[in-house]
C-alpha cells in the first residue's frame, strides 16, 4: 500500500480508522457504551487482525446520534431502535425522491 492509498483511505467514511478507546474518546463515551451500542446491533464494529474492534466515521456518527437520545434519557435500546428508525425513514425519503425524479423526467424511447 503506498502513502497515497492510505491518505485515500482516512477520507472513506467506511474505512475503520478509530479504535475503541479512540472513538469513546471522540464520543465523550465509555467503551461500554460502545459495547452497547454494538449489542443492541446499532453497529457492529470491524476487527483488527488482532480482534480489536475499529469504528468507521460513518459509525461514530450513528453513536453520536445514539449518545444525543441517551444523553436526554432515552435508554440505550430504544435510542438504537431510534436510529435505526431515522435512518430507514432517511433510506425511504431518498428512494422516494428518486422515483419522483424519475416519474418527471420524460420518457426515451428507442428508435430501431
Amino acid at each position: 500500500m503506498t502513502a497515497d492509498d492510505a491518505f485515500g483511505r482516512l477520507e472513506d467514511d467506511d474505512y475503520p480508522a478509530y479504535t475503541m478507546g479512540r472513538a469513546a474518546e471522540m464520543l465523550g463515551a465509555t467503551p461500554g457504551f460502545l459495547r452497547a451500542i454494538g449489542e443492541a446491533r446499532l453497529i457492529t464494529p470491524l476487527r483488527s487482525e488482532g480482534g480489536h474492534r475499529r469504528y468507521s466515521r460513518y459509525q461514530l456518527r450513528i453513536a453520536a446520534r445514539a449518545r444525543e437520545l441517551v444523553d436526554r434519557g432515552t435508554p440505550v435500546e430504544a435510542a438504537c431502535r431510534i436510529v435505526i428508525l431515522e435512518d430507514q425513514l432517511e433510506e425511504a425519503r431518498r428512494i422516494n425522491a428518486d422515483h419522483h425524479r424519475a416519474a418527471r423526467e420524460p420518457q426515451r424511447t428507442t428508435v430501431a
